[in-house]
């Protein structure tokens, strides 16, 4: 069993507030559609990684398709930063943290994750859009995301020089292709066909 903790930090899909960048050409329900199945998989992905613990830290209601095995907390906190540092320290623990929007996500990469942590203070995996996919630490900090700007195209870069910064040992893990736009969307399915994502996606036959 690994040690180790594993978080998902996620956004209840509801129309309107989920995934808005891929409306058009999807509806507003459509990108909530496709939001749950983004969480579904990356769900999926950590019930299947031997862990002492897996954490869904949710911004919303818990829904009744949520699967078993998952402890749920509340995301608490103003900013996306804020809401990072209070999910480890909610967790309180050694633990990988990954996001919502890379269905693609499995056992392997999240395996990486915890056993990075074996090895060094912290863990980052960045996104191919400039920010990150996941980050591991093997001791709360909120000074890890202090002054950390989120959503810019530096903020993968500007994360791992703040754990570098901190004297926190960084094990790298490979880049991922987070979902925020159609052709990401789109790109991510033809990687990853087997998923709910990509079966979701190719059901809507958007032009």
């Amino acid at each position: 069993m690994s040690a180790g903790v594993l978080i998902v930090i996620a956004k209840a899909p509801v129309a309107g507030r989920s995934k808005t960048r891929l409306c058009p050409p999807c509806t507003p329900e459509q990108a909530a559609e496709l939001a749950r199945a983004a969480l579904e998989d990356t769900l999926a992905a950590v019930l299947a990684t031997p862990a002492r613990r897996r954490v869904l830290v949710l911004d919303g209601e818990r829904e009744s398709w949520l699967p078993e095995g998952l402890e749920i907390l509340a995301q608490r906190g103003d900013g996306l930063g804020e809401r990072l540092a209070a999910a480890f320290e909610d967790v309180g623990e050694a633990a990988f943290l990954v996001g919502m929007d890379t269905p693609q996500l499995t056992e392997a990469h999240l395996t990486s994750g915890l056993e990075g942590l074996a090895r060094a203070a912290s863990v980052f995996a960045p996104a191919d859009d400039g920010g990150y996919w996941g980050i591991g630490l093997r001791t709360p900090d909120e000074q890890v995301f202090a002054g950390v700007p989120m959503s810019a195209d530096d903020t993968g870069s500007r994360q791992r020089e703040r754990l570098v910064a901190l004297g926190l040992g960084v094990v790298d893990l490979p880049g991922l292709l987070d979902v925020d736009t159609i052709t990401d969307a789109r790109a991510v399915a033809r990687s990853a066909p087997h998923t709910r994502f990509a079966r979701g996606l190719a059901a809507m036959d958007l032009a």
